[in-house]
């Protein structure tokens, strides 16, 4: 997959977000990008836009499948998000959880709902409703919805909200022992959290 951003800029009313931002997203094994700046400085709406959620003030954003043009209202097929602000279902266990999220977003080759219990650590706590979680055990499950789904573009905003020290080392180990052929887009400006990234973007560069 291929995002590209040409001539891209977004504001919101008067104020500047971002503007004449000229950047690719190319899905390879360990495609991994950064986008950095500190809280406000519009991050959260680059990952709309990247989504497909959120339209851009001018320039053009393009999402290619190969050499297909994807429309915009397929764009969602092929992406999935964490963040902070996402809310899961509370009501339901996590095993009911899962087989709701697979619904819609299918996991990735060979991975069955059993297989992701385990890569999540959280077997002991299957039947248990989401509501009684912890705020890490949330986090972990909302990465690992993201990270393990059939997806070509992945969305990471502040991944590592609310993880212990524990939670931090899986969600890094994730990276350094899963090879998937995706564009990984990691928001933060936590080191922590994108110290693996080859390619890093500095939102505020181009607010000038």
């Amino acid at each position: 997959m291929l995002v590209q951003l040409q001539g891209a800029s977004k504001r919101f009313g008067h104020e500047l977000i971002f503007r004449q931002l000229d950047y690719s997203f190319k899905g390879e094994l360990q495609s991994y990008y950064a986008v950095t700046g500190a809280n406000g400085s519009g991050k959260s709406t680059l990952l709309q836009i990247l989504a497909g959620l959120l339209p851009l003030t001018s320039g053009k954003i393009e999402f290619r499948n190969g050499s297909n043009l994807l429309p915009i209202e397929q764009v969602y097929h092929q992406v999935s998000i964490t963040a902070p602000y996402l809310e899961l279902i509370e009501e339901l266990t996590l095993a009911e959880l899962i087989r709701f999220h697979i619904q819609f977003k299918p996991l990735q080759p060979g991975l069955t709902p059993e297989n992701l219990i385990d890569r999540l650590e959280l077997a002991r706590v299957l039947h248990r409703p989401i509501k009684f979680f912890s705020s890490g055990m949330k986090q972990r499950v909302k990465l690992g919805l993201c990270l393990f789904s059939d997806t070509q573009l992945k969305l990471l905003d502040e991944p590592t909200n609310n993880l212990d020290l524990q939670g931090i080392r899986w969600y890094q180990d994730y990276f350094r022992y899963n090879k998937v052929e995706a564009i990984f887009v990691i928001f933060s400006n936590q080191p922590v959290e994108y110290e693996f990234c080859s390619q890093i973007l500095h939102l505020p560069d181009f607010k000038k």
